[in-house]
């Protein structure tokens, strides 16, 4: 028997000038007398959604427990991932408390800084190491990167360090370690460039003429591109072209938003790149996530939609008020009904990071098949800083991995530690202690 399919490294790059390209998981990867097993043995990738201020509860926590429970307002946006996504309530963030003795933070802080750590943060800016990088420490030796942290955020001022010794606890979730907390980057194109290389000098005439030029990462590797899909099968040919087609878009979007931030004298101040309305960079943010994933650069991913404490005023919905001063609704009516509106336009666009990686193939399925993906906040009543029962969706996974379309409810509020330790595991990062962590949400594997 003659065997003509061809195996190509999984670590394979085309390279240009200034640019070098990872290609996604193609089947030529996959040796020719693999198997099917093969084949579905692929990295497994995290990604950290989180939306500042706390969520209206009552529009977010269905009213059956177990499978099949119908989907609540906030949630609507999502209802097409039920199967694939838990829903999990009555988990507590016990770390953002004060312990006794300790000079107490503001209640934004705290619970920020504890929120994917299990560690109470206290000066001289200490927290502890988080979830995402527990799981990047593992998941990012074969990657060019071990994490991406991203963010939504402009840099608003007027927050202030919520009477925390360091805004690090509200501007990052993620903490190499006790001492140093990771930057975030909310800039589209530092992104791409960091993803796929480009113009190493931060001038802004470099930039433009950069521009000016319409020189891309895929003119810069053509002929390589060219070459390579002469020789894939048509299975191969369409999901390269599918991965280098979204590069394309989402460098002429990027490139858009630098024209149109260098004409509009009204958003000079904003780092180019960034596109001027809040969907739009929600978008570009999670694409950019998307072809990081796709092309094996990173697996492991923190996505701020708002840094906590965010004064946002979300214009996209008609809301002329900070995002913080609502959560401070007293029950008001009108102000409830604001922040739930808030909280099903956060919902909306991650339903569109969900939808993406659906739709594109990876292996035996797609890259939400092979991702975990946690969104939530790390308080529950932002008007009364209640750090318990927290909001929090895990959605992805194949069945194999947990069982979806369930709501999970647990009682005596163990710490959301708890559940780290078990995502952890389903990611092949077995830890036996993280945090305040007390054992693992055994109910999140499949039974």
């Amino acid at each position: 028997m003659m065997i003509f399919k061809k195996a190509i490294a999984r670590r394979t790059f085309l390279r240009g000038v200034g640019t070098t390209l990872a290609l996604p998981l193609l089947d030529s990867m996959t040796p020719a007398f693999a198997g099917p097993q093969a084949s579905a043995t692929k990295p497994s990738r995290l990604s950290v959604v989180y939306v500042p201020n706390g969520i209206i509860m009552k529009n977010w926590t269905p009213a059956t427990e177990g499978a099949n429970f119908q989907i609540p307002p906030t949630l609507e946006p999502v209802a097409a991932f039920q199967d694939q996504m838990l829903l999990v309530t009555g988990l507590a963030n016990h770390a953002a408390v004060p312990p006794k003795g300790e000079r107490p933070a503001g209640p934004h802080a705290s619970a920020s800084g504890a929120f994917l750590t299990g560690v109470y943060p206290k000066p001289p800016a200490q927290a502890g190491i988080s979830l995402d990088q527990i799981a990047a420490k593992e998941l990012g030796k074969d990657t060019q990167l071990a994490s991406l942290e991203l963010t939504l955020d402009l840099g608003e001022q007027g927050a202030g360090a919520d009477a925390a010794d360091t805004d690090a606890y509200l501007n990052t979730m993620s903490w190499r370690n006790a001492t140093t907390p990771l930057p975030v980057e909310n800039n589209p194109r530092k992104v791409f460039e960091r993803l796929f290389g480009g113009d190493t000098s931060t001038d802004p005439a470099e930039r433009r003429r950069r521009i000016q030029q319409d020189r891309s990462v895929l003119d810069s590797v053509t002929e390589e591109v060219r070459r390579l899909l002469g020789g894939l099968g048509p299975n191969d040919r369409g999901k390269l072209s599918q991965y280098l087609e979204g590069i394309r878009d989402v460098e002429h979007r990027i490139q858009k938003a630098e024209e149109n931030s260098s004409r509009e004298i009204l958003v000079m101040d904003r780092p180019a790149g960034i596109p001027a309305t809040y969907d739009e960079h929600a978008h570009l943010m999670a694409d950019l996530q998307v072809l990081a994933f796709q092309s094996d650069l990173t697996r492991v991913t923190t996505f701020l939609m708002a840094r906590e404490k965010s004064e946002r005023a979300y214009r996209e919905i008609g809301m002329e008020e900070g995002h913080h001063a609502l959560s401070h609704h007293d029950n008001n009516p009108s102000m409830v009904e604001k922040v739930a509106q808030i909280d099903h336009y956060h919902t909306k666009l991650f339903a569109y990071f969900l939808e993406k990686l659906r739709a594109t193939p990876d292996g035996d399925g797609s890259l939400l098949d092979h991702s975990i993906i946690l969104y939530g906040s790390s308080l529950s009543d932002g008007s009364r800083h209640n750090p318990t029962n927290l909001p929090l969706l895990v959605a992805g996974g194949s069945r194999s991995q947990f069982q979806g379309g369930r709501h999970l409810k647990y009682s005596n509020s163990p710490p959301i530690a708890n559940l780290f330790l078990t995502m952890l595991d389903l990611l092949g990062v077995p830890v036996e202690q993280f945090g305040d962590s007390t054992g693992k949400l055994e109910l999140l594997s499949v039974v």
